[in-house]
């Protein structure tokens, strides 16, 4: 009687247990390296070439974010701080800290330092920094209470779905525009009121006042 299997697939078991070892590594690798919290970006913390405490800058001595982000009024993306900007106050402040020396190397060579950036859009992603602070979305509801961050981390997802959420219902980030660089600051709370509904009441005035219609249905909103 003939042979109903070639001949070759008595090897088939051997070939099946081979290429498991092979594949099933590389694929818990993949997962392991592209699920870390670098590529999902929620805490994601690097370790930066000079240790910058936003808690003592921004929260402690009260320092307004756009002093060291200073384009985020104007431009598309935001701002790096410069050199020159951290030696405004370190030229006399800790000048001498051991801390500081790449600091001091960079306004002595010309060369910037290279500051590890936390938040970044993916390319296919457009966000326009102006557009959100000029209407009322402060630093807090994308960033966090930086103020409060020995090391910043990633706080918020940022993710398609985090955003459409904020587009749909505006009225729960708005705040009025003297408060956007304020991370502590709370809506004034009527007898009864909880803090979500002043937010919400407040918002919809602001959000009628300015007349905030973020795109939540077009796909050029974002993707342009």
């Amino acid at each position: 009687m003939a042979n109903i299997f070639p001949r070759g697939s008595n090897f088939l078991p051997i070939k099946i247990v081979i290429c498991s070892m092979v594949l099933v590594p590389a694929i818990s690798l993949g997962f392991w390296y592209y699920f870390t919290p670098k590529y999902t970006r929620v805490g994601y913390q690097p370790a930066q070439p000079v240790p910058f405490p936003h808690d003592v800058h921004a929260g402690q001595l009260g320092m307004d974010c756009r002093y060291c982000h200073s384009f985020v009024e104007v431009a598309a993306h935001s701002n790096i701080p410069t050199t020159q900007v951290c030696m405004n106050c370190h030229s006399q402040v800790q000048k001498d800290n051991p801390k500081l020396a790449p600091i001091r190397d960079s306004w002595a060579t010309g060369r910037p330092v290279e500051w590890v950036q936390i938040h970044k859009a993916s390319d296919f992603v457009y966000f326009n920094h102006s557009a959100h602070v000029n209407r009322g979305v402060s630093c807090v509801s994308c960033h966090g209470k930086v103020n409060e961050m020995p090391v910043v981390y990633h706080a918020k997802p940022h993710s398609m779905d985090w955003c459409l959420d904020c587009h749909r219902e505006p009225e729960k980030a708005l705040r009025p525009l003297n408060q956007i660089t304020n991370l502590d600051w709370k809506p004034e709370m009527k007898e009864g009121q909880t803090e979500e509904e002043a937010q919400i009441e407040q918002g919809l005035v602001l959000k009628h006042n300015w007349r905030i219609n973020p795109p939540d249905k077009s796909c050029a909103g974002c993707h342009r």
